[in-house]
């Protein structure tokens, strides 16, 4: 699957779980880290223990592995690697903290529901 395509299946998954703020950065001439970003915020920690599960769940049912995950411990931030594509889940209060997005404000954002780059 390209990273594209991956990056968008994290954020239909969490999408699906009402999901905030949803944002996919292109982050491939940036970092080495990864090819994409996919942000999202969660109400709560459950919402944010919910939100990992969802996109977890989606990515084995397309036949992925599941991606390796990081900061279960409080559940304002979990980062999920699917190599290509790093997906930050956070509460409202953990993102505006952390403001991952002036941090890469050099990446483009990508259209979620773009059809034409599918």
């Amino acid at each position: 699957m390209e990273s594209l395509q991956l990056a968008k299946e994290f954020a239909d998954a969490f999408e699906e779980r009402i999901g905030q703020d949803i944002k996919i950065l292109k982050v491939e001439e940036l970092t080495t880290l990864a090819d994409y970003f996919v942000l999202v915020s969660g109400q709560s920690n459950t919402q944010v223990r919910a939100l990992a599960d969802a996109a977890e769940d989606r990515l084995q049912a397309l036949g992925l592995s599941a991606p390796r995950r990081e900061g279960r411990g409080g559940d304002s931030w979990i980062l999920m690697d699917a190599g290509t594509v790093i997906a930050h889940v956070f509460t409202k209060e953990a993102r505006e903290y952390y403001q991952l997005e002036k941090l890469w404000a050099d990446a483009e954002t990508v259209e979620i529901n773009d059809s034409e780059n599918d």
